[in-house]
């Protein structure tokens, strides 16, 4: 036992040294501050239709437009009287110009609406969805007189559905 009392008395206490890594923190943390890549994400404002608002029937009937995202096709209609155009897909893909000229015609036709409705079916990828929302927001055109690109606002209201299943 005695042996064992002297190992303890001569033994000396041992400070933790952390001051290489304190100082590998200082460089590193800057440093992955720095190359961090910061993302934007950008959010697009969705209003949803309210759920069991009844409203006065208008003396004219309104246009309540629906653009159906189908896999062979957009499908462009009104609910209350049905479709107005097929825009078939291009080799290439689906046909956006196509949508974005049509949907045009339809705003000249009725200026005052500003909501549509987006129904997709199941397999419908999220690209197209982001593709076809940004067509029916906004169409890009060239003011050839000042020679820049000029945006018209569409139909910014964008709801979102499932279609239904085609007959």
């Amino acid at each position: 036992m005695s042996l064992l009392r002297s190992r303890n008395r001569h033994r000396e206490t041992v400070e933790l040294n952390i001051t290489a890594f304190m100082n590998l923190m200082v460089i590193l943390v800057p440093f992955l501050l720095i190359t961090a890549v910061f993302s934007q994400v950008s959010i697009l404002e969705l209003n949803l239709p309210a759920d069991g608002t009844a409203a006065a029937e208008p003396a004219e009937p309104e246009l309540q437009l629906e653009i159906t995202i189908r896999g062979t096709s957009i499908d462009v209609g009104d609910r209350g009287t049905g479709l107005l155009a097929v825009i078939e897909n291009t080799p290439e893909g689906y046909d956006f110009d196509g949508l974005g000229s049509y949907l045009q015609q339809v705003k000249q036709r009725f200026p005052d609406k500003s909501d549509a409705t987006l129904l997709l079916e199941p397999e419908i990828s999220y690209q197209t969805l982001v593709a076809v929302m940004d067509r029916v927001r906004v169409i890009e055109q060239l003011n050839e007189g000042a020679n820049q690109v000029v945006a018209y606002e569409l139909f910014p209201e964008i709801a979102i559905g499932d279609a239904p299943v085609r007959n």
